[in-house]
């Protein structure tokens, strides 16, 4: 994403001396953030929350395509993705 632990921390309002090692151990699963920290750390990102819970990068990058699509295209979409399945 371009931006480092420390950055991400302190842009979400940590403090400097402590912000890179509180990501870090977020993202290690030494602690889990809350709803408020997550969605703070999405809208930093430009990503949703739910692209934290994606467990391999094609979903995480499909998902990020379906967020900037129209909620039409969306549903032309699925309705494609029925279509192939049958």
């Amino acid at each position: 994403m371009g931006i480092s632990q420390k950055q991400l921390g302190i842009q979400l309002g940590m403090e400097p001396g402590t912000a890179s090692a509180r990501m870090n151990h977020y993202e290690k699963g030494k602690h889990t953030p809350d709803y408020a920290t997550l969605k703070a750390m999405a809208d930093e990102l430009g990503v949703s929350v739910a692209y934290f819970f994606c467990e391999s990068e094609s979903t995480a990058q499909l998902l990020c395509l379906l967020e900037k699509m129209s909620e039409e295209d969306k549903a032309e979409l699925i309705k494609q993705i029925i279509h192939i399945k049958r």
